[in-house]
């Protein structure tokens, strides 16, 4: 293969370059000329993703929605290559004080909710969709902490459930294994809260890839990723960084709750133009 695949990532974290770096170089010694160019925000990502600058992004679902709109209005085509193990058929929590009147979803109607920042799919649009489907009118409390990265980091959704346990909010959206996080750390003390309901399951991040990239270089691409083993040891500590035992197919079918969300809102357009008031990766 004389030409090289080229996948997009964005910068959430310091250790997004310390895992990329370390899989390029396996991926380059498993015969895949690989490399990787690192974003600020993923809305860049999606137009050079479309626009045929790279070939691949490490996208989250949010991109995901956009990527898919933005190629189409322009006669392209993106797929969902691959995703982690734990990208799948993940849920957002309603958390509440342990002694708040509040039992069920229905009881938040009028509430002051805490929510992750704008653009993150788990602790903001989901649940707020969700909570429109059931007729629950909330006043949203949004901890826009590093906009621009759709909510790949818990900046947001810590600082929402420190307002939950400072009573300055009812109750905090967050992601299932956030709260799980937060409450080892000790933000969310175990019994000071309890969770009242829950978002039906959807799909996170996915690799997305564009019809005008190489079909041989991807198709290795594909292959190498599924084929990592935890078990391998000069894998295990990169996979652990990035948050998965696997890669699986991708698939379509966990991003529909997100993007009736994105047009209840006017978050995206239907071709993918930037339409949410006042956002600004």
């Amino acid at each position: 293969m004389s030409a090289e695949l080229v996948m997009g990532a964005v910068c959430y974290d310091a250790k997004v370059v310390t895992i990329w770096t370390g899989f390029r170089h396996w991926l380059r010694e498993h015969d895949l000329p690989f490399d990787f160019a690192l974003y600020s925000n993923y809305e860049r990502q999606v137009e050079d993703l479309v626009a045929g600058h790279i070939h691949a992004a490490w996208n989250s679902p949010l991109a995901w929605v956009r990527a898919h709109r933005y190629a189409s209005a322009r006669g392209r085509h993106v797929r969902p290559l691959v995703m982690r193990d734990s990208d799948r058929d993940l849920t957002s929590v309603f958390v509440v004080r342990a002694d708040s009147a509040i039992d069920k979803l229905d009881d938040l109607d009028g509430a002051t909710v805490a929510t992750g920042a704008v653009d993150s799919p788990q602790a903001t649009l989901i649940p707020l969709q969700h909570l429109a489907e059931l007729g629950v009118s909330v006043t949203a409390r949004r901890f826009d902490i590093g906009v621009g990265l759709h909510g790949d980091h818990v900046g947001g959704e810590r600082d929402a459930a420190r307002a939950l346990m400072a009573g300055e909010v009812d109750a905090a959206c967050l992601l299932d294994a956030t709260h799980l996080l937060l409450t080892r750390e000790g933000v969310l003390p175990p019994g000071v809260t309890r969770i009242a309901g829950q978002t039906p399951p959807y799909d996170h991040c996915n690799m997305t890839v564009i019809d005008t990239a190489p079909t041989a270089l991807v198709d290795r691409f594909d292959a190498l990723l599924r084929s990592m083993s935890f078990a391998d040891p000069a894998l295990r500590p990169l996979l652990e960084l990035e948050g998965l035992t696997s890669w699986e197919p991708g698939r379509t079918r966990g991003y529909d709750a997100l993007s009736v969300a994105v047009d209840r809102i006017g978050f995206y357009g239907a071709c993918g133009e930037l339409t949410a008031q006042g956002y600004r990766p």
